[in-house]
C-alpha cells in the first residue's frame, strides 16, 4: 500500500468519499492552460478542486504560485516568485466570462517581494472583471499585505462584493501554524475592511491544536472585527513534510459551531469537513444577502 493509500485508509468515515465525474474539468483545463492561469483548487492541492472543476468553477491565484512566506499547512511552495504578469487581470477577466461565472473568486500567494503586497494587481482584476462581467460579484481573497493599510485600501478602493482574508487558526497557535502571520494583524485588516462598507469574510481551520474556548473567542473577535460571512473547515496534511493534523473534527462538532457562530451575528456561516474559503462561495454569499435584508 502507498503511503498516500495508508494515510486516506486512516482518515475517518466522514473523511472519504467517491471521485466525481469529469464533467466540465477537461474543458476548463483547457482553458486554464491556454490563458497561462493558475488556480488555488490545483495550488494548493484543495479537496475539493475535482468537484469544482468538474461542475465548471474554480478559484483563480493571481500573482504565481509560488509564495514568500512558508506557512506550515499550506500546500503552495514558497520561493522566489517571478514577476507579476502584466496581462493577467485581463486574463482573468476573459477565463470568467467564457466559463460563465455570476460570482468570480480571486486569491494570490503573498508576496512580500513586492512594495505594495500584489494589491494594485488586485485592484486591476477587479476592474477587468467587472469590465467583462457588469452582473458578476467578484470575492477577493487576500493576504495581510503585511499590514499595510495603504494596499489595502488600493484594494478596498475598487470596491469587491467580498473582501475575504483567513485568519486560519487561533491567536496561541499562529507562531507554529503561521509564523511569518499574526492573528491581530488579521483582525485589523478585517476591520478596516468592514469600516468601509464592503462585505467581509474570514475562516478558520480545526484540527491545529486549537482549545474550544480559543475557537470560541477568536469567534467573537472575528464579530467585533465585523466579519459577516464565515467558514469553518477541517484540516488536512497536503504532504507528510506538513504540519501532521492534531485530530478529525466529526461533523457534529462543525454543526455546533455553525449554529454559535449564526447565534453571534455572522449573517451566513459554511462549517464542514470539506468546507474552504472559497468553497461554494457564490452560496455562502447569496445567503449572507438574503439573511441581512
Amino acid at each position: 500500500m502507498s503511503r498516500a493509500a495508508s494515510a486516506a485508509a486512516r482518515l475517518p468515515r466522514w473523511l472519504r468519499r467517491p471521485l466525481p465525474g469529469a464533467g466540465a474539468a477537461p474543458a476548463l483545463e483547457r482553458l486554464l492552460r491556454d490563458l497561462s492561469l493558475d488556480t488555488v483548487c490545483r495550488a494548493a492541492r484543495c479537496p475539493n478542486r475535482g468537484e469544482c472543476f468538474s461542475a465548471g468553477t474554480a478559484t483563480f491565484l493571481i500573482l504565481g504560485a509560488t509564495c514568500t512566506r512558508g506557512c506550515r499547512f499550506c500546500a503552495i511552495e514558497p520561493g522566489r516568485p517571478q514577476p507579476p504578469r502584466d496581462d493577467e487581470p485581463d486574463a482573468v477577466a476573459v477565463a470568467a466570462g467564457r466559463l460563465g461565472l455570476r460570482h468570480v473568486v480571486v486569491t494570490s500567494v503573498a508576496r512580500d517581494d513586492l512594495p505594495d503586497g500584489g494589491a494594485a494587481h488586485f485592484a486591476r482584476t477587479i476592474h477587468s472583471v467587472r469590465a467583462r462581467l457588469p452582473r458578476s460579484t467578484v470575492e477577493v481573497l487576500i493576504p495581510d499585505f503585511g499590514g499595510d493599510q495603504t494596499a489595502l485600501d488600493a484594494v478596498l478602493a475598487a470596491r469587491p462584493d467580498v473582501l475575504n482574508h483567513n485568519v486560519e487558526t487561533v491567536a496561541r497557535l499562529h507562531p507554529l501554524v503561521r509564523p511569518r502571520a499574526d492573528c491581530a494583524r488579521s483582525l485589523r485588516v478585517l476591520a478596516r475592511a468592514a469600516a468601509s462598507g464592503v462585505c467581509t469574510k474570514s475562516g478558520l481551520m480545526l484540527g491545529l491544536g486549537e482549545r474550544d474556548e480559543e475557537v470560541r473567542r477568536l469567534l467573537v473577535d472575528l464579530r467585533t472585527a465585523g466579519v459577516r460571512l464565515l467558514t469553518i473547515g477541517q484540516y488536512l496534511a497536503p504532504s507528510p513534510r506538513h504540519m501532521p493534523a492534531a485530530r478529525y473534527a466529526a461533523p457534529e462538532e462543525f454543526n455546533r459551531w455553525k449554529s454559535l457562530a449564526l447565534e453571534m451575528g455572522f449573517a451566513a456561516v459554511a462549517a464542514g469537513p470539506f468546507v474552504r474559503s472559497s468553497y461554494r462561495a457564490d452560496r455562502l454569499y447569496l445567503a449572507g444577502a438574503a439573511a441581512e435584508r
